[in-house]
């Protein structure tokens, strides 16, 4: 079994935060039922058509759903939500604010009959206070969260490369839910769950957060390097290529500069003798380093990197990462069915050691299961031991 076999989660979601808890939730077992608006679906399935016609964000985040698609305002497909949010164990929702309320959908209503429910609502800003009804995407959530403050270079603030507030957002509901879980095992009771990205996010961002709250001054923006430790980013090496290298201690630092730059004496220099002092006469420290490093190439400098167990890394591209040496040495790749064939698809982070595999099952067209499910219904309403879930 896997751990969530026998869950079921009925989820009105659509763009990225949602979808990356159910899908994570599939991943442990859960039976996913995505609701989808008939024809067009979720509106991420819109957003390119690089994978062989489907785009990227939904590959990503819905293998291993159910779709039904289904016109809340038409009475049958109304009837059909109603009762698989009726049989659900959890139910997840990041629409618009105030819709799912409009809906009757809301967490009042539904646990009011159902307490054990599980309800999980993902929103922006959160119910309540001046931004409840602002609309929120992801890069937007990043500049009021402040990471676009200190993301970048000193001349241009830049947002993450990723959907990072979305994220962020995905994961607190996919642990809440877990936690939910847990509680309900427990106790019985269900719990009704809020989740804003701005408030996932500046968990995050704590730390530049409380280095400009007590220490007087926002962090500086200082492109791939750490803002508050040195040396921790890139140097140059041969042929103007850079390897990126951290140092996270004083011990570090005296090593890095004996065994690597051969130059024992540098640990010393009143300019470096801590990580305060360092990150101060930030541009003098990369020019003495660079003044040794320049002259090796990239694979010399990460052998004596490796050689002095200096942490470092090579700047890959995102192709870079889908061929990964140790992503493959450790057999993470898989192939999930999709409407245009079968794709690639990492496991999930977390690893069951010796247990049932993640769930990995294909990414559904739009309403692909809505004959099927509405059947299934069907025969259930129709059988005299019909339980809450769907078998």
């Amino acid at each position: 079994m896997r751990p969530l076999d026998g869950v079921t989660v009925v989820a009105l979601e659509q763009a990225v935060a949602a979808p990356f808890a159910t899908r994570q939730l599939a991943d442990l077992g859960a039976r996913v039922i995505k609701v989808e608006r008939p024809e067009v679906g979720d509106f991420a399935r819109g957003y390119d058509e690089t994978v062989r016609g489907l785009s990227s964000h939904f590959v990503w985040l819905n293998r291993s759903k159910e779709s039904v698609a289904l016109d809340i305002k038409d009475a049958g497909d109304r009837a059909l939500l109603d009762a698989l949010v009726e049989r659900a164990d959890i139910v997840i929702q990041n629409l618009a604010p105030g819709a799912v309320g409009r809906l009757g959908l809301d967490a009042a209503t539904l646990r009011a009959r159902r307490p054990e429910l599980i309800h999980i609502s993902i929103s922006g800003y959160g119910s309540g206070g001046p931004y409840e009804q602002k609309k929120a995407y992801d890069l937007l959530v990043q500049c009021e969260a402040g990471l676009v403050s200190v993301t970048g270079t000193e001349q241009t603030p830049s947002k993450a490369g990723i959907s990072v507030a979305d994220i962020a957002a995905g994961m607190y509901a996919y642990t809440g839910a877990l936690t939910a879980l847990l509680q309900r095992g427990r106790t019985g009771e269900g719990a009704t769950i809020e989740v804003s990205m701005l408030e996932a996010l500046a968990e995050w961002m704590s730390f530049p957060m409380y280095y400009a709250t007590y220490g007087g001054s926002d962090p500086k923006r200082t492109g791939a390097s750490h803002a508050a430790i040195a040396p921790y980013g890139p140097v140059r090496v041969a042929g103007g290529e850079r390897v990126f290298l951290g140092i996270q201690n004083e011990r570090e630092w005296t090593r890095f500069c004996a065994d690597v730059l051969g130059d024992a004496a540098l640990a010393g220099d009143p300019r470096f003798v801590t990580n305060t002092l360092r990150s101060t006469h930030r541009d003098e420290l990369t020019t003495a380093i660079e003044s040794v490093t320049t002259a090796l190439s990239a694979e010399e400098l990460v052998d004596r990197l490796d050689e002095a167990q200096i942490a470092n890394a090579r700047l890959r591209t995102a192709r870079g990462l889908a061929e990964h040496p140790q992503l493959a040495a450790r057999d993470r790749w898989r192939e999930v069915g999709s409407p245009v064939g079968p794709l690639r698809a990492l496991l999930p982070p977390a690893t069951f050691v010796g247990a049932e595999p993640a769930a990995m099952t294909d990414i559904p067209g739009v309403g692909e299961h809505t004959a099927a499910i509405r059947a299934e219904l069907s025969r259930s309403a129709d059988s005299p031991g019909d339980t809450r879930r769907i078998p």
